[in-house]
């Protein structure tokens, strides 16, 4: 019997399941990791998946076809957590390489020039969308209202017949607000009643929250592998619908986005018909090993059943916090909140270093202390957050 084999027998038990869970992530034997939005933990079967790649590396140097069919199954897997076929479905080296390869697809030499973009948006996306204006697009940016959250009625004043395509990021990787599904589907039917596209950015809530790309109605959505999917850096996904598939042709390009890959023609770019056209090169072999581990441990707890244990999670935090009467940065409203909290600080810095002295890991963005929740937490890790915090409080705002 294999270690990973053995590893799955021992979640067998349903009642033993959620801390069994806890006690595969072996760095919270010493730390209370709440840091999940910056790089989910290393779990023991995705450390085997990274080890058994390594051993039969050395024992056999090159295993093409085994590779790719890693690849393919983080794939299905991938299609499995959206709700999406595996033909809508590219393999990435990161969310920013899904978005490039789709920024250079959109035509703006027309009248369709407009650029919506959230300002809820990772400094990536933005910076790739502004690259275009070079290309003819025009990046118009959506505020957040005084809430902090930026309401469809936002979109609704800026989406035109001028408008190519919508961005949104699903949570804001600096205070944590998220736009609803509502919000999203309303968006989404904005912008295609204009003829425009929209695209999602997920990585900060992609397994930690239930995401249905056709609920939702979006016609990209992009994210990686390292934070909430458990996975490491150097592999990413990008969701392409279907029907848009066939009228985009990316300009990035390379041998793994043909449509026949083995066909190895030099006079000719023939992209695949299926979202793979998106891809580029030689596929993140390491890195899917390890992306296939630990998309297989979010599938094996259910997603629903892990967004259930972080928004309790989440919530236990939140009246900790107010409680203690920290600046909570985060809505309060579950429907606008994904798993990560951010709290006013006034050294976030040195707060954050102060705190990993005392054994609690998080991390911070402009002026916010972050803390991204995940189903391998519980309530011990905000009560000792809570308790750094409290010792600390002159460094928060």
């Amino acid at each position: 019997m294999s270690s990973l084999d053995s590893i799955a027998q021992q979640t067998s038990s349903q009642s033993d399941r959620l801390e069994f869970a806890r006690r595969r992530f072996t760095t919270l034997e010493r730390l209370a990791y709440i840091n999940s939005g910056s790089y989910g933990l290393l779990s023991d079967t995705v450390r085997l998946a990274i080890d058994d790649y390594m051993d039969h590396r050395v024992a056999v140097g090159a295993d093409w076809d085994l590779w790719v069919a890693r690849a393919e199954s983080v794939r299905d897997k991938m299609a499995r957590l959206l709700n999406a076929k595996r033909d809508e479905i590219a393999i990435t080296a990161s969310a920013s390489a899904g978005i490039n390869a789709l920024a250079t697809a959109l035509d703006f030499s027309g009248d369709r020039t407009k650029v919506l973009v959230s300002n809820y948006e990772f400094p990536t996306s933005g910076q790739i969308w502004h690259a275009q204006e070079r290309r003819g697009a025009v990046v118009e940016h959506v505020a957040e209202d005084v809430s902090g959250l930026i309401p469809p009625e936002h979109f609704a004043d800026l989406i035109d017949e001028r408008t190519r395509i919508v961005v949104l990021s699903h949570v804001c990787y600096r205070h944590g607000g998220k736009f609803s599904d509502e919000s999203i589907r309303a968006i989404a039917e904005m912008a295609h009643r204009q003829g425009a596209y929209v695209i999602l950015d997920c990585f900060q809530s992609v397994g930690a929250q239930a995401i249905d790309v056709k609920k939702l109605g979006v016609d990209f959505a992009v994210g990686g592998m390292y934070k909430y999917l458990l996975g490491t850096a150097g592999s990413g996904f990008l969701y392409a619908r279907q029907e848009r598939i066939a009228d985009l042709v990316p300009t990035a390009s390379g041998w793994f986005a043909q449509d026949d890959v083995g066909a190895m023609n030099i006079f000719a770019n023939e992209p695949s018909r299926a979202a793979s056209r998106f891809q580029a090169g030689t596929p993140p072999v390491l890195s899917c090993y390890a992306a296939d581990a630990g998309l297989e441990i979010i599938l094996e707890y259910g997603v629903e059943a892990i967004a259930a244990r972080v928004a309790e999670l989440t919530r236990y935090a939140l009246n900790r916090f107010t409680a203690e009467g920290f600046t909570v940065m985060t809505p309060a409203d579950e429907r606008s909140r994904g798993p990560m909290l951010a709290l006013k600080a006034q050294d976030p810095s040195t707060l954050v270093a102060r705190l990993i002295e005392q054994g609690v890991v998080t991390s911070y963005r402009e002026s916010n202390l972050r803390a991204g929740f995940h189903f391998y937490n519980d309530k011990s890790d905000t009560d000792r957050l809570v308790d750094a915090l409290r010792a600390n409080r002159d460094l928060l705002a």
